[in-house]
């Protein structure tokens, strides 16, 4: 799902939400939580899962194109990790088909 297509479905799904309130709500969540990580803190959404950040070491890769060594530098990347009504209520779904919108 995309963002546009989660702002559709909010302001399908309640009637007294204008378009816009659902666009201006949900881009303020994402906001808060791009700020957030970028501060180096933990979000945590009780049923749904938290968001962390991994640290990746400095390695050494390689050009694909030209198989050259290059060298990458540390990084700090976001990890989510689900909760477990998420786990729980993803199996439950196993062996049905996905349904496409």
């Amino acid at each position: 799902m995309t963002k546009s297509e989660l702002i559709a479905r909010l302001a399908e799904r309640y009637p007294q939400l204008v378009a816009k309130d659902a666009d201006y709500a949900v881009k303020t969540i994402l906001d808060a939580m791009t700020e957030a990580l970028s501060t180096g803190q933990r979000i945590e959404i009780r049923g749904f899962g938290s968001f962390a950040l991994n640290s990746r070491p400095p390695r050494i890769g390689r050009n694909p194109k030209s198989g050259d060594k290059v060298m990458v530098p540390e990084k700090r990347v976001p990890h989510f990790k689900p909760g477990k009504d998420l786990r729980e209520r993803v199996d439950a779904t196993v062996g049905q088909p996905i349904k496409e919108d």
